[in-house]
């Protein structure tokens, strides 16, 4: 299975190679944006655009209302694992 990150682009790192920063739940990680780059929608537009980020790829751009909503869920996610985890522990 895949898991595509939320992030937002926070700017272009370099528009040749189209490197740009995406931040991720508060940590910035560089990503290639080729996947979500074209003639309609060229490099430089792509600041503040929400982005599925995968292996350090953007590989779609998506909305920020979804994008606030996958990362809120992922948060719950860990947490649930947390408590898991922990009663695991408690169990032995």
């Amino acid at each position: 299975m895949c898991l595509g990150i939320p992030g937002q682009i926070t700017e272009i790192s370099d528009r040749e190679t189209k490197q740009a920063i995406v931040d991720v739940a508060g940590v910035k990680r560089p990503v290639n944006i080729a996947c979500i780059v074209d003639e309609a929608h060229p490099v430089e537009s792509c600041v503040g655009d929400w982005v599925l980020v995968h292996v350090g790829f953007a590989m779609s751009r998506i909305d920020p209302v979804e994008a606030e909503k996958t990362l809120a869920l992922l948060t719950e996610l860990g947490e649930a694992q947390a408590e898991i985890e922990a009663m695991q522990t408690g169990a032995r």
